[in-house]
């Protein structure tokens, strides 16, 4: 258990090189705005990761707190001040409303059952899609609005940095949060909810602080979004960023917080490298098309997620080795016997 503990910190703390250094090596200012998309959307995916994968719920209103996030730090930067110390402030407003709204909707919606549920999200989330729409004095409505950033953040590598310095900090607290006790009563949740209940948990308890944990962190990432554009409206709110955190955590592997990141990383890049080719190919100007059958090739050929499928290749090929071991020894010991 140590060997795998102590090789996994070992890719984390490779991993976190490459990324701090890259920057240094290359200079690309798409590259940067890509990777800070990746880091962004990673976040997302790994709340969303703490509902589907270590939870068992499906949710269809995530973009709720994403949006909720993204409007606070707009609106506040917006106008009270463009200074570092309300953009910090902001996010901590932002996470603490998600986390209201979250703890209101699941002690509203997670007694019910999984696919109930996931509908009472969704209409959640159509509801503060609209009030984003109608409050056109705060919101601007569709069209929405733009905002200064700032002063340090004006730089794209400075905020790279910012933005990867939240995603490490997110991911070691999650990591903590699900391999505490909490967390493994989640993980029992998710495998079965009414054994878990008969060994005397309030299963709705554990349902609704899973709910806060995912709201808040997706309520970070939706602050972080809505500055790296200097721009927000109705769309951090839509259906599609749901779907993106869906797709992100599934594609990746669910119920393994390093496969929202890859999901996320695999989806961004997809995105930006057939949206760049639509301006040189004509037959990449339907690029959602072939993203659509890059989702379906991924979920034929990678069941269990790009991370999942790798681990479980890792265990088959170590029960074959270990199988091969046994058998010379077994085969001796049966000939002593035969003797």
């Amino acid at each position: 258990m140590m060997k795998k503990l102590t090789w996994k910190h070992l890719s984390f703390v490779l991993m976190l090189a490459i990324l701090v250094l890259l920057p240094f090596v290359n200079d690309s200012r798409t590259l940067i705005i890509l990777l800070t998309q990746i880091f962004i959307f990673g976040i997302l995916a790994m709340s969303y990761d703490i509902l589907l994968g270590y939870t068992g719920i499906v949710s269809f209103g995530h973009a709720m707190f994403f949006g909720i996030g993204a409007y606070t730090t707009a609106v506040m930067l917006k106008q009270v001040d463009t200074t570092l110390s309300i953009f910090l402030l902001s996010i901590v407003v932002g996470m603490f409303l998600a986390g209201i709204v979250s703890f209101i909707v699941g002690l509203l919606t997670l007694r019910l059952k999984s696919h109930f549920f996931a509908m009472l999200t969704l209409a959640f989330s159509g509801l503060f899609l609209v009030v984003a729409e109608k409050w056109r004095s705060i919101t601007y409505g569709n069209d929405g609005f733009t905002f200064r950033a700032p002063e340090m953040f004006k730089d794209r590598i400075t905020f790279y940095f910012f933005v990867l310095a939240c995603l490490v900090v997110v991911f070691i607290a999650l990591y903590r949060f699900v391999q505490s006790p909490t967390g493994r009563i989640l993980i029992a949740v998710r495998e079965n909810e009414q054994r878990t209940k008969s060994l005397g948990f309030q299963t709705l308890h554990y349902k609704v602080i899973a709910s806060i944990v995912a709201g808040t962190v997706a309520s970070l990432a939706g602050s972080l979004y809505a500055l790296s554009l200097r721009f927000v409206n109705t769309s951090v709110m839509t259906m599609d960023i749901t779907l993106d955190a869906l797709l992100m955590t599934i594609i990746g592997g669910v119920g393994t917080l390093a496969g929202p990141l890859l999901g996320a990383a695999v989806i961004e890049y997809a995105q930006h490298t057939l949206s760049g080719m639509a301006r040189d190919y004509p037959i990449f100007e339907r690029w959602i098309i072939f993203f659509g059958i890059l989702y379906i090739l991924a979920v034929i050929f990678f069941p269990k997620g790009i991370i999942g499928s790798i681990r479980f290749m890792i265990w088959n090929w170590r029960r074959r080795l270990k199988a091969k071991r046994k058998t010379p020894s077994a085969l001796s010991h049966e000939k002593e016997g035969f003797e």
